[in-house]
């Protein structure tokens, strides 16, 4: 017990190492490279147009707010926390964030504090809800909650998304986590908001929208329509709608606001998939040239169509048994899904089915390491442009042995704990080695990263190593997809409950 917790005390110094050795990177994506400066310049020009211009132009085209140079493309709530960081900004330095002659304006006084207000977001909201979730809504002794928590907060691809590629997922993460607790808790109203708020800061936790949908209407249903189910359903929406009004009350006196702000949120015209991205369309456009043979609305349809195919399964159950085992693989299916099929899906998307596979780590612990690993991998594209890569390689490095050591992941793979045996009854399946793939599959993804970094693509190929990433990564997305779906439909509703008192 003591070896295991001075290997998680190392753990969290090496979490506190990564973060400062992706501080100390020296730029952003695209830094100091005009016309468009990078993500970087997306964030601090959103704090300039919040800070300067009235609300009702946040949105829309006009002369001090070009969209096409970083305009405002996320709810409200990104759009306030926006002004508030730019208040802040105003009060240390105003040429920060001056109209117009800010453009393109970087120092290393304000990328000390805009990774300031990177850090502090992530310890508000997202540090504690991944904290109490492990202490409260997990399983095992002290000791394995405390490795849970390390784990979680090792996850390379929100550290490196976050403090080196330069964005705020942690706030929008940390909401959707609160949402989580708060169910889980039995709080449903709590948990409601929470989601709420997390939608209106990135419409991209739509992800886990079904699953909070189907389990707050299931456990309507289990109550009774016609008693205190119905009565909590009136809560429930009576919270979300309020929620909603608040969040977007600027924007509620013109239904041109409305219309406006939505456009800009579901941009159609920016096509199925961008860059090199791990899902179905990305990789089977190599064989199929679907953003070719299709047109636009054909493949909104077929992707809609797709992804609601792919979520139904996971949701039905879910409706039917509203319990948090079977919350969290709703969670796990419904993300994971919406991110292989829906249309014009992001890399960095790939943190939204990470969130609730880190939920995960506790109960199929193996799976969950192999995923995570997977999608940090899925972005290495991403995190080359960024310069990122030796970051890249030490979080990496750092989160599978931390993770396979801590929680026994080698160890928990039996088909019992893998909640496989209901499916051996039915389906007759070949016993592997999972421990020898698993090594195999990661000894790959540190070739593949190594010769996207040593080796030059073939002229004719220039996109071979981003393309052979992206694949990969698929693959392993969507074979889980798959496990998660059978672990949930064919295991029961939750795993039994061992001495859920005793403590080392």
């Amino acid at each position: 017990a003591v070896y295991h917790s001075i290997s998680a005390l190392s753990s969290l110094h090496v979490q506190m190492l990564v973060k400062m050795l992706v501080c100390m990177q020296p730029v952003f994506l695209w830094a100091g490279k005009p016309p468009m400066f990078g993500d970087y310049e997306a964030q601090r020009h959103w704090q300039e147009i919040t800070y300067n211009l009235p609300v009702h132009e946040w949105y829309f085209n006009t002369t001090d707010n070009n969209l096409n140079y970083w305009g405002l493309d996320y709810p409200p709530l990104t759009a306030y926390h926006s002004l508030l960081c730019g208040h802040v900004a105003s009060l240390i330095n105003p040429d920060w964030v001056e109209l117009h002659t800010s453009q393109g304006f970087e120092s290393s006084a304000h990328k000390l504090f805009m990774r300031a207000t990177v850090l502090i977001a992530d310890l508000l909201m997202y540090v504690p809800a991944v904290v109490l979730y492990c202490f409260y809504l997990s399983e095992g002794s002290n000791r394995k909650k405390v490795c849970l928590v390390l784990c979680i907060l090792l996850y390379p691809g929100l550290i490196l998304i976050d403090y080196g590629h330069f964005q705020y997922n942690s706030i929008s993460l940390g909401l959707a986590l609160w949402g989580v607790l708060g169910l889980g808790l039995g709080w449903d109203m709590l948990g409601s908001l929470a989601f709420v708020l997390a939608v209106n800061y990135k419409q991209m936790e739509l992800y886990h929208s079904l699953p909070f949908f189907c389990y707050l209407l299931g456990k309507c249903f289990k109550q009774g329509m016609a008693g205190r189910g119905l009565f909590l359903l009136v809560k429930i929406a009576v919270t979300v709608l309020v929620t909603f009004t608040l969040c977007w009350l600027p924007f509620l006196t013109d239904p041109g606001q409305v219309l406006q702000v939505l456009h800009r949120l579901f941009p159609v015209g920016r096509g199925l998939f961008e860059d090199k991205v791990a899902n179905t369309w990305c990789s089977l456009n190599v064989l199929i040239k679907i953003k070719t043979i299709l047109s636009t609305d054909t493949q909104l349809y077929l992707s809609l169509a797709a992804t609601l195919l792919a979520a139904l399964p996971s949701s039905i159950k879910l409706l039917t048994k509203p319990t948090l085992w079977q919350f969290k693989l709703a969670l796990v299916n419904s993300s994971l899904a919406f991110f292989l099929f829906s249309f014009q899906v992001h890399e960095k998307s790939i943190l939204l089915p990470a969130l609730p596979v880190c939920l995960l780590l506790g109960d199929l612990p193996l799976p969950a390491v192999w995923f995570l690993q997977a999608s940090t991998f899925s972005m290495l594209p991403l995190f080359l442009k960024d310069g990122l890569f030796v970051p890249y390689a030490v979080t990496s490095s750092a989160f599978v042995f931390y993770s396979v050591y801590l929680l026994s992941a080698l160890e928990h793979s039996s088909e019992e704990e893998l909640r496989l045996r209901p499916v051996r009854r039915l389906v007759c399946l070949p016993r592997v080695d999972l421990g020898r793939i698993f090594y195999l599959s990661v000894a790959a993804m540190a070739g593949l990263s190594f010769m996207s970094v040593a080796l030059a693509p073939p002229a004719r190929l220039p996109d071979l190593f981003p393309l052979l990433v992206s694949v990969f990564s698929f693959l392993h997305f969507l074979g889980l997809l798959l496990y998660f779906n059978v672990v949930q439909i064919a295991e029961p509703p939750s795993p039994r409950r061992k001495n859920p008192k005793k403590t080392e």
